[in-house]
C-alpha cells in the first residue's frame, strides 16, 4: 500500500459512520449556498445516453440463493479486514482524464436527509455521478429516488439493505455491528438489490457496504451474486463532516483515475458547495466526470 494510500485511509476513520449520523452542532455551512456557485455551462462530462436511465445491465445468470451462498461460504474463514479485499474496485484504469463522482445516501435515523443543491449542481453543469443508495433512504425519500432513477445523467447502485459493514463474523466499523455470518452478508447486498431490480427494471451493476468495510469473503460473495464492491480512492467529504472549503480542497486534488466519494443525504454540509466550486477546477484543468459503468464497462 503507497503512502498516499495510507494518508486517505487515514482520513477515513471516523468519516463514512458521520455521512449516516445526524448533523453535528457548529457543522459545515448549508449547501443551499451552492446558487452562489458556477452552474452554467456544460464542461467537459462524459455524455450519458439519453434514454437509458440508470445504467443497470440485466443479468443472464440464473439467481444465487441464500441457502447456496450459506453452503459454499458458511465455514469460510476471512483473511483480510478493511477498504482493500481482493477484487474491490478503488480507481478506474487506463485513462488519463476520467474521474468518477459517487455519491452514498445511507438512510437510517439522521442519515436520510436529500441534499437537493447537489443534485441540482449536478445537473446544471451535466455532471454523471453514480449514487449508491440505502434501501432504507429509498423508503424515506421514494419520489426523490423515482427523479433521480428516470435521470440518465446519474446510474444507481446498491449501498445495502441497511447499511452495515459486510463481515462474516460480525466485526464492526466506527461503531456500526458488521453482518454476522454468510447469510446476513447475503442479505445485506441482495435485500435492496432486488428492492433496485424491481425499481429499476434490472440488477444493480455496482455494491458498496455502509462504511465502505469488507472482509475477503464477503466480497466473493458480493461477486457471486452480480455485482462488483466498489470502494474509493479519495475520500471526498469525511463522511459529510468536512466544510465547504476541506471538500473543495480534497476533492479539487484529484487525480485521473480517481474514485471519489461524497454524500448526498446531508444539505446541511459543506458537500455541495465545496463539490460545486471543485467541479469547475477540475474541468479546467482538463479532468472529464464519467459515471462508474462508462469507465468500467470492459475491466
Amino acid at each position: 500500500m503507497t503512502a498516499g494510500r495510507r494518508a486517505v485511509l487515514a482520513v477515513m476513520a471516523g468519516g463514512l459512520l458521520a455521512g449516516c449520523a445526524g448533523p453535528k452542532n457548529g457543522g459545515g455551512a448549508s449547501a443551499a449556498a451552492v446558487s452562489g456557485s458556477p452552474a452554467t455551462g456544460a464542461g467537459t462530462a462524459a455524455p450519458a445516453t439519453p434514454g437509458a436511465g440508470p445504467s443497470t445491465t440485466a443479468s443472464t445468470r440464473p439467481p444465487v440463493t441464500r441457502a447456496e451462498i450459506v453452503a459454499r461460504y458458511g465455514r469460510s474463514v476471512p483473511h483480510t479486514w478493511g477498504f482493500d479485499a481482493p477484487g474491490v474496485v478503488h480507481s478506474i484504469p487506463h485513462t488519463t482524464r476520467d474521474i468518477a463522482l459517487t455519491f452514498d445516501a445511507c438512510g437510517g435515523p439522521g442519515g436520510s436527509g436529500y441534499d437537493r443543491a447537489l443534485i441540482d449542481f449536478l445537473r446544471a453543469r451535466h455532471i454523471p455521478a453514480t449514487l449508491f443508495i440505502n434501501s432504507r433512504w429509498i423508503g424515506a425519500n421514494p419520489a426523490e429516488f423515482h427523479r433521480l432513477a428516470g435521470d440518465p445523467l446519474f446510474e444507481i447502485a446498491n449501498h445495502g439493505t441497511r447499511h452495515r459493514p459486510l463481515s462474516v463474523t460480525g466485526r464492526s466499523a466506527y461503531g456500526i455491528p458488521g453482518t454476522r455470518g454468510a447469510g446476513e452478508v447475503y442479505d445485506e447486498i441482495a435485500g435492496n438489490r432486488a428492492k433496485l431490480t424491481r425499481l429499476l427494471g434490472a440488477p444493480p451493476r455496482f455494491f458498496r457496504s455502509g462504511t465502505a468495510y469488507c472482509d475477503d469473503v464477503a466480497a466473493r460473495i458480493v461477486t457471486d451474486l452480480g455485482e462488483r464492491f466498489v470502494s474509493f480512492s479519495v475520500n471526498g467529504d469525511g463522511g459529510a463532516t468536512f466544510t465547504a472549503e476541506q471538500v473543495h480542497a480534497t476533492v479539487a486534488s484529484a487525480r485521473a483515475g480517481s474514485i471519489v466519494l461524497c454524500h448526498m443525504n446531508h444539505p446541511e454540509g459543506g458537500t455541495a458547495r465545496g463539490i460545486a466550486s471543485a467541479v469547475p477546477h477540475l474541468l479546467g484543468t482538463g479532468h472529464r466526470f464519467v459515471r462508474l459503468s462508462d469507465a468500467l464497462h470492459g475491466t
